[in-house]
Order: structure tokens, then sequence, then C-alpha cells
């Protein structure tokens, strides 16, 4: 028999999603099981799969040992990474980070070692902010993601509530993001909200974009403003309403200005002279605008950040 004393971070989720982290050996039909059979029990009590978790609870185990194995101080897999970052913000319950253009913010199976988050868990171990041996379910995480090759903000959090209302305050659209991006041409707008139709291609990692829907399709909607134009080339800000797969990029080339240096949407033949190795696009500025209580959160409303070193700068000053 073993037990694990529900911490803060580990609090107000349901035990299913409490056990699937913890142990994430156990095969989800045996922890059904261990529930049902009473092998599993929450302040020696009979629980559910949804036992809704408090701090301070108590659950009691009686299962295999080899769940229990920890992992070692030199098998963190996160440890392999960098832990310099681009710190636009940061106190003791988010961080934004200034990704750099060609990072991934997820490990996949090509790149497993090196990722803005491995690179953030990292940089919190370091400063005594973090230790996977002190967490039974939460580790730091990313709030929101960007493509590999776009530069800019990105959203952290170092705990579990601030995850939770981040992750809300983003489904509800009460973060607001700005991107600047260098286009091919000049909108004939000067300023536009766009509402068209996205499909998304799993299998060829892009995305189409029509003016209708369809029933594979999702709604988007991309706010632009033209900030200046200078040989063939336009500067935007570009303001996404929602958040979709390669939404910038594709909206853009859609209506006929695909981003300087983007080989997926854009065309290579007049590309080639920008000398550019990723999209002229970069996540700029993020500002907090809430309808609703942010709970340990709400110091942060109406507040905003800009990253003022945008990667293109130089080339833009050299056209």
């Amino acid at each position: 028999m073993r037990t694990i004393e529900i911490r803060k971070n580990d609090a107000n989720q349901r035990l299913d999603k409490f056990l699937a982290k913890r142990f994430k050996t156990m095969p989800k039909s045996l922890m059904y099981k261990y529930i049902r059979t009473k092998y599993i029990k929450v302040n020696g009590k009979r629980c559910e799969i949804s036992t809704h978790l408090n701090e301070g609870d108590v659950i009691t185990l009686y299962i295999k040992d080899e769940f229990f194995d920890e992992p070692q101080f030199d098998t963190y897999d996160f440890l392999r990474a960098p832990s310099k970052l681009d710190i636009v913000y940061e106190d003791e319950n988010i961080i934004l980070l200034n990704k750099p253009t060609g990072l991934l913010c997820h490990p996949d199976e090509n790149y497993h070692f090196d990722s803005l988050l491995a690179r953030l868990q990292h940089y919190l171990y370091d400063k005594n902010e973090y230790n996977p041996k002190d967490e039974n379910s939460f580790a730091p995480s990313l709030a929101n993601r960007i493509d590999r090759n776009t530069g800019g903000i990105v959203i952290a959090a170092k705990n579990a509530e601030s995850l939770r209302i981040l992750n809300q305050k983003i489904k509800d659209r009460e973060l607001k993001k700005y991107y600047l991006c260098v286009v091919h041409g000049t909108p004939k707008r000067n300023q536009s909200t766009m509402t068209d139709y996205l499909e998304k291609n799993e299998k060829q990692n892009r995305v189409y974009i029509s003016s209708r829907p369809t029933a594979n399709t999702k709604t988007i909607k991309t706010r632009y403003k033209v900030l200046s134009s200078f040989n063939s080339m336009s500067l935007l800000e570009v303001e996404l309403l929602t958040g979709r797969t390669h939404q910038i990029r594709a909206h853009m080339a859609y209506i006929g200005h695909p981003l300087v240096g983007d080989g997926k949407y854009g065309t290579n033949k007049i590309n080639k002279d920008s000398q550019l190795k990723w999209q002229a696009l970069c996540s700029y500025k993020l500002k907090f605008a809430y309808k609703t209580d942010a709970g340990i959160l709400e110091y942060l409303n109406g507040k905003s950040f800009e990253i003022k070193d945008i990667w293109f700068w130089d080339y833009i000053k050299m056209k």
C-alpha cells in the first residue's frame, strides 16, 4: 500500500486525469479496474473516476510497485536542452518567452531533446522553481504555441492554477495576440477584417482556405492593418481573432499577398530574392483583456507586452 497527498498543483482536477499524469505507464483499463474494485481510494473511501480532487486529499493505492518507479536525476530529457531563454516578462505565476525562429514549441520524434518547453523546464529547474520529484502530476507548460519557423511571444505557466486560467482565457478570446509580417505586394484595403473558412490536411501538414464553409472547414477571422509599403512589399500588423493552424500565412496567401520567405504558401520564384530563411512573421505583442474574473492572474488585466527587436527588422531596413 502507498499513499499520495494531493498538493496545490494536483488539486481541482478529476481523479482519472490525475492518475493518468502521475502513472504514465498504467493502462487506462487497469486504472479503471483499480478504482472499480477499490484498490484505489480517496480519503479512505470508495471513489469514482470523476471524483474531484482537493488540496489535502489522500489517495490510497494498492497497486503494483512498478508503477511507482521514479526517473533518476540524469534521465530528465529537458536537462539535455539549453536553459537560456529570451524572457519578455516573468513573475511567480507566468513567463512570456520570445521564441526564436527555427525552434519547436514542443518536442517531436525528430527533435526529442530540444524545444521551447524543454528549455523552459530546464531554466526553472536551474532556478529551483521546478523539480519533477516534487510534483505528482504538473510540469511547467506552454499555454499557446506558434509555428516552428515563426518567432515571437509564447505564454507559459509555472503552476497548475495559472495554466487552467490561461487556457480558459485563450479559449474565451480574452488574450489579444498581434503579429507583424511582411507580405508581397500591397493589399487593396489599408485595413480589413477577413472572414473565410479553413480546412486542414494532416498528411500534407498544410491548410486550405475557401470562401464557403463545408463539413470539414472551420471559420477563421483575421484582422490586418498596413503599416507601410516599400519595393513591392508591405509591413502589416495582424490580429488573430481565431487561432487556427498556419492561419496568417494561408489567409494572406489566399488574398494574393503571401508572406515574404514563406516556402509553403508563397512562391519560391518571388521569394529567392528575399534571402530570408523563414517566413517574415513574428508574434510581437500580447494584451491581457479579461472580460471575466481571472483569479490569481487578475493583476495582469489591461497589461500588454511587446517585443521591440523583431528578427526581420534588418531586412526591412535594407529595403
